[in-house]
């Protein structure tokens, strides 16, 4: 729907800047080369959206890439940390007038198309939705109205961020929907629980 907003947060592909904590286990070479295939994994389940979608860059923006320039907007990640960066986003897209906005990552191989169109859905009724992972962050955030609170004093990659996040939400007595907690792709433990799923298996990332 035209007022509605996917935004994917993505890294540059570039060698020692992605997948650090996995690369201290892999190599800085196998990371880079896992991260690739993650945000393949990731434009294939957004590219059917019937969304605006837009894809922000942690250093510059890429016109020739992986990312279909007709089906995918493009811009640069503002802001001096990941909260600011989010922050910034949120505030663009409501800017130009959108009513629905969703954020996600690019990391997280258990999110399926169906959970983003979920994530939307939910919004008809909620002022936030958020999409738990196991270690105590989040996968997606979306919200119908800018609510810069959710990304200030924020301590980013703990176990506390989702709790933090809700206990402002709390505060602010807005309505939220919690999705699905999945697992984002941060360690070599991670990528070895792929064996859990009929398919995806360890050894096809390396």
């Amino acid at each position: 729907m035209e007022n509605d907003r996917l935004i994917i947060f993505v890294k540059n592909l570039e060698l020692g800047k992605v997948k650090t904590r996995l690369a201290k286990s892999i190599g800085e070479e196998q990371a880079l080369g896992i991260y690739h295939k993650l945000l393949l994994y990731t434009k294939e389940i957004t590219k059917g959206l019937n969304a605006d979608k837009a894809v922000y860059y942690s250093e510059h923006v890429d016109n020739n890439d992986l990312w279909d320039n007709m089906l995918f907007s493009k811009a640069l990640q503002q802001g001096e940390d990941l909260g600011e960066r989010m922050q910034n986003a949120f505030a663009d897209a409501f800017a130009q007038g959108k009513q629905q906005v969703i954020i996600i990552g690019s990391d997280c191989l258990e999110l399926e198309t169906y959970m983003i169109k979920e994530a939307f859905a939910v919004l008809e009724n909620n002022d936030v939705v958020l999409g738990p992972t196991k270690d105590g962050g989040y996968y997606l955030i979306g919200m119908t109205k800018f609510l810069p609170t959710l990304f200030e004093g924020k301590n980013w990659s703990t176990e506390d961020l989702l709790m933090d996040t809700i206990l402002d939400l709390k505060k602010m007595n807005a309505k939220y929907y919690l999705l699905k907690t999945l697992n984002d792709i941060d360690t070599i433990d991670d990528l070895k629980s792929l064996d859990k799923f009929p398919n995806q298996k360890s050894e096809d990332w390396f």
